[in-house]
């Protein structure tokens, strides 16, 4: 609570003198910057901003990605573990809400193992409503640009499953099937690949990846290991794969804390675990453009191209 009123007087004071407070140019709450999210980039593009294992009411490292949100404009995805320690109404409101918060009307959740630790990820839902998708399910997809995007609920024991006969599983299959668009982006909180905390991965979520795989899915984006890393287009068994393979992005930087990467695997191809930040894609007819944007006072940065498989 204490927290929460900090930073809504710091947010009143950038209104009356931006000058004299680190503002960053954030936009405020429903301020124009913040309706609607779907933002052109140009020529069609659409930009989307991502991260995951945000909040801590204890830390103010999401502060400090709060501020990149205020500048940049489009969709923001949150990988999960969005409000510790356990996703309580109580951490949404005075953990998540008066930093990443601010940009709720133009945010596309899904929630992490953290959520969980409330019966139900009661509080996810009941914070973000019907943003966050059915209750109880917290899978749901949308179409921004030329691109089908898909929030997944990798927390597979809490929504019966993710194998072959769950009802995610049999969702994302009918949802990809009926998918018009060239361009395939999904993201959920555990990673298949990783080389850090969780190295090597977590399975359970591999069969979400085959459905994706068969289906010509480009790019992939979760959070759950609190470091950056992009790897390598590849398939679910953990093959390079250069020309149908899905490209992985870990964004476990939101702000909560950093986990060390030791012991690289297969097919990563940039890594850091010093630097909280969010990644940024523009999202093309045909193609993406990656740039990770650490937060003041790193200089840690990552960016590149890639093409879709259907574009």
């Amino acid at each position: 609570m204490v927290r929460s009123i900090l930073i809504k007087a710091v947010l009143l004071a950038c209104l009356v003198s931006p000058a004299l407070v680190a503002c960053a140019g954030a936009p405020e709450r429903g301020s124009a910057d913040t309706q609607g999210g779907a933002v052109d980039a140009g020529n069609g593009d659409r930009v989307v901003v991502a991260a995951g294992d945000i909040a801590d009411c204890r830390g103010g490292g999401d502060e400090a990605t709060a501020r990149l949100l205020g500048g940049i404009s489009g969709t923001i995805l949150t990988l999960g573990d969005n409000a510790y320690e356990k996703g309580s109404k109580a951490e949404y409101t005075d953990c998540y809400d008066p930093t990443w918060g601010r940009f709720e009307s133009r945010t596309k959740p899904t929630p992490g193992n953290h959520e969980y630790y409330t019966p139900g990820a009661a509080g996810y839902f009941g914070y973000f409503g019907k943003a966050s998708g059915v209750p109880g399910e917290g899978y749901y997809s949308y179409d921004l640009g030329r691109w089908h995007l898909l929030a997944l609920n990798s927390n597979c024991a809490d929504v019966a499953g993710c194998g072959a006969s769950s009802p995610q599983k049999r969702w994302l299959q009918d949802d990809l099937a009926d998918n018009r668009r060239k361009c395939t982006l999904a993201y959920f909180h555990h990673p298949l690949f990783t080389s850090g905390k969780y190295n090597p991965g977590i399975p359970e979520v591999k069969p979400l990846w085959e459905a994706l795989y068969r289906a010509g899915a480009d790019v992939v984006l979760n959070g759950h290991d609190h470091n950056y890393q992009r790897f390598a287009p590849q398939d679910p068994e953990g093959r390079a794969d250069p020309e149908r393979g899905i490209r992985e992005f870990v964004v476990g930087t939101g702000g909560k804390s950093l986990y060390r990467i030791e012991s690289p695997i297969e097919n990563l191809e940039v890594y850091n675990d010093d630097a909280f930040g969010a990644l940024k894609l523009t999202l093309r007819p045909g193609g993406y453009d990656w740039e990770f944007v650490p937060v003041a006072g790193k200089s840690f940065t990552d960016s590149g191209s890639g093409r879709c498989h259907q574009g």
